[in-house]
């Protein structure tokens, strides 16, 4: 399941941007509550696949830009996703050995710990608890996993030098 070839070293980059930009696009108000973590879902891909390459430190200024962009807590999503980062890249081997669907509830149980820390972080700095639909993007995501997987190593295949 990993990538036979190495993708060039703006991919990650390019996609890692273009989940960002899929985070922030507007939805209608019906589907807002579904939005997949589509940035979280990149990092992980590229933490599973390239783990030498990208890291925790991706996670971290990926993070850093959605608080910005988001005007959220400063460093709330660096937080989650520099976790979600460590957890993939020392996961990797044991998740990359998985079918699709298996990986899938990895990567769910991965995203349920950073919805957690997420709600975690939103009662010490007074926000009120949200209602169950709060925990939709981790299943909506889950179930996203494969096709986007799939998409990326696809991506990587045609962009690999040679």
């Amino acid at each position: 399941m990993t990538t036979p070839t190495t993708p060039p070293r703006w991919l990650p980059f390019a996609t890692v941007t273009g989940a960002l930009f899929l985070t922030i696009l507007p939805l209608p108000f019906w589907a807002e509550p579904y939005r997949p973590q589509w940035l979280a879902l990149t990092l992980i891909f590229w933490c599973l696949t390239q783990p030498q390459r990208v890291g925790v430190f991706w996670g971290f200024g990926a993070g850093l830009i959605t608080d910005v962009i988001q005007g959220a807590l400063l460093g709330q999503n660096a937080l989650t996703l520099s976790l979600v980062a460590f957890l993939s890249v020392e996961l990797s081997r044991r998740i990359m050995a998985f079918p699709a669907w298996q990986q899938a509830v990895s990567i769910w149980l991965i995203l349920l710990l950073e919805r957690l820390i997420h709600l975690w972080l939103m009662g010490a700095t007074g926000y009120p608890t949200p209602s169950l639909v709060y925990w939709l993007p981790t299943l909506t995501s889950a179930l996203l996993w494969p096709w986007l997987a799939a998409l990326l190593r696809v991506l990587c295949l045609r962009t690999s030098p040679g």
